[in-house]
């Protein structure tokens, strides 16, 4: 289901080649519309028959069709500002896409709204993403360094695991719509994170803590793309001080060993009072993030 509703999506967005500019902003749009159209109808009949999957795949292709239905239009009427053309949309970031992506936000809310299916808030929390950037893009009149990038996707990342996290609160006795969040949500505040440029020991640490945190955070909240991304934060800390701090150290992998022995002994204790450590841990929490963590248990 998913490959194939994939490479529909990536054929109208990431994939759309330059030939579609041939047909003008007219034939852009009526193309668009006729492919919602028969997206929605689809949807419909899968919807009828509980084919809950496929139905959020077609109705996800609807929305992706946004932005490119918007930009026929502005073709069509004139008003579209350069030269650039929508395959572009996926690869610069341009305050001129701030139209696509708000349209795109109105028409995926609208349609998640009336279909309720989870895979809907995919191209939302790619939307958001991307509007972030151009948002910045737009307030630094279109001169953003990678350096404001990176602090833009951090905190706009840790911005969307907070909306993940309210909507996981709200939502977890229903659907998990908060999985698509919590995804981008983290490989935009983690991409950012690790983007920062630092010579500094102590921010380095402090990188490595972070990432400590995010697995905690993963544990914690039943998310691997917490731990995922923390592991491979960890790692990458452990290799700059095994590279560049004690490349000739003979002492730092004994150390290194000892401490990953005993990350496995406090696993093992774990493991043996898991069920005492969680109540009592769980009993000090507030009620709706207690019975969230029940519920994904």
């Amino acid at each position: 289901y998913y490959l194939g509703g994939l490479i529909a999506i990536g054929a109208m967005t990431l994939f759309m080649t330059l030939g579609w500019e041939s047909f003008g902003g007219a034939g852009i749009v009526s193309i668009s519309v006729l492919y919602a159209a028969v997206g929605l109808k689809i949807t419909n009949a899968l919807s009828a028959k509980n084919l809950a999957i496929p139905a959020g795949i077609c109705a996800t292709f609807v929305v992706c069709l946004t932005p490119l239905a918007i930009y026929g239009l502005q073709q069509w009427l004139g008003v579209w500002p350069d030269d650039s053309v929508y395959r572009d949309y996926h690869r610069y970031i341009q305050w001129h896409w701030l139209y696509m992506e708000l349209g795109t936000l109105a028409v995926g809310v609208m349609v998640a709204w009336k279909y309720k299916y989870p895979f809907l808030i995919m191209p939302i929390a790619v939307t958001l993403w991307y509007m972030t950037m151009d948002i910045s893009a737009m307030l630094s009149g279109g001169d953003i360094t990678w350096e404001l990038r990176a602090l833009i996707s951090m905190y706009s990342g840790l911005l969307m695991i907070g909306l993940a996290f309210w909507v996981d609160i709200r939502s977890h006795q229903t659907a998990d719509y908060a999985f698509w969040l919590y995804i981008f949500g983290v490989i935009a505040f983690w991409g950012g994170l690790s983007s920062q440029n630092s010579d500094d020991q102590l921010s380095k640490f402090i990188y490595f803590c972070i990432n400590l945190l995010m697995i905690g955070a993963g544990v914690l909240l039943v998310r691997k793309v917490f731990v995922i991304f923390g592991a491979l934060g960890s790692c990458g800390y452990l290799g700059y001080l095994a590279f560049d701090v004690f490349q000739d150290s003979w002492l730092f992998p004994i150390v290194l060993t000892a401490i990953g022995l005993g990350i496995v002994f406090l696993g093992i204790l774990w493991q043996k009072h898991e069920k005492t450590i969680t109540q009592k841990s769980r009993s000090w929490l507030p009620a709706p993030l207690r019975e969230l963590l029940e519920a994904r248990s």
